[in-house]
């Protein structure tokens, strides 16, 4: 039996993962006090208007997505240390479902506003950044050229500086234009479910992530065959 063939560039999975950053972000930012527990960049930004003072922005909340995001990050790169082969990827998105499903668990009875909720709050903070964190860190390490999954300013630049008007080859725009459509769509259908359930919106993004997993799974089951 020859040596299996590692698990192609996850493309498919990766552009769903977007999607979920889109509907993790919309649930945050407009349930969860104007924060965001996926994109760090954004809430960076968010906790110096709030050290500024700015209304409506908390700095506790802010903090403790920043901190809940890190501690996801070295999960996952402790995980990617200390494992051989790809299946560690396959655990770590799986537990990235569990801790949104947990979230989604935590924000039952939560209509749109979890301000008024401030233990449940925090909870749905703490396990959706740490969840994010998580999967970022996955993400990294799987290396796929312009599937970062959460921040995409990069690949918005990639997409203009490499198109024929900058007198580039428009590499790899397909995946590109699908990375951004994916976060748009994401971000639209978070919002529309923000407003009527935050559970059921998690309770989404843990299903979508565990399908992505199982995927994976089940291609590198497939290849060891060969």
């Amino acid at each position: 039996m020859s040596d299996p063939l590692p698990v192609p560039a996850p493309i498919g999975t990766l552009l769903a993962m977007t999607a979920v950053t889109g509907i993790v972000d919309a649930v945050s930012y407009l349930a969860l006090g104007h924060i965001f527990t996926a994109n760090m960049t954004g809430n960076l930004v968010l906790l110096g208007f709030a050290f500024a003072g700015a209304p409506g922005l908390s700095i506790w909340r802010s903090a403790v997505a920043l901190i809940a995001f890190g501690s996801g990050a070295i999960l996952g790169g402790r995980m990617a240390r200390n494992a051989s082969g790809e299946a560690w990827a396959d655990r770590g998105l799986l537990l990235e479902a569990f801790l949104l499903g947990v979230s989604a668990i935590s924000a039952l009875g939560i209509i749109s506003n979890a301000e008024n909720h401030p233990l449940q709050l925090y909870a749905v903070i703490a396990g959706t950044a740490v969840s994010m964190g998580l999967r970022n860190a996955i993400v990294r390490r799987l290396a796929v050229p312009d599937m970062t999954t959460t921040v995409l300013t990069l690949t918005i630049t990639a997409l203009a500086a490499d198109s024929s008007l900058a007198g580039g080859d428009n590499q790899r725009w397909q995946r590109r234009g699908a990375s951004i459509l994916a976060m748009i769509l994401g971000a639209f259908a978070g919002a529309c479910m923000a407003l009527h359930s935050i559970s059921l919106a998690l309770a989404i993004c843990c299903g979508i992530t565990g399908g992505c997993a199982l995927t994976r799974q089940y291609l590198d089951a497939e290849r060891r065959k060969v």
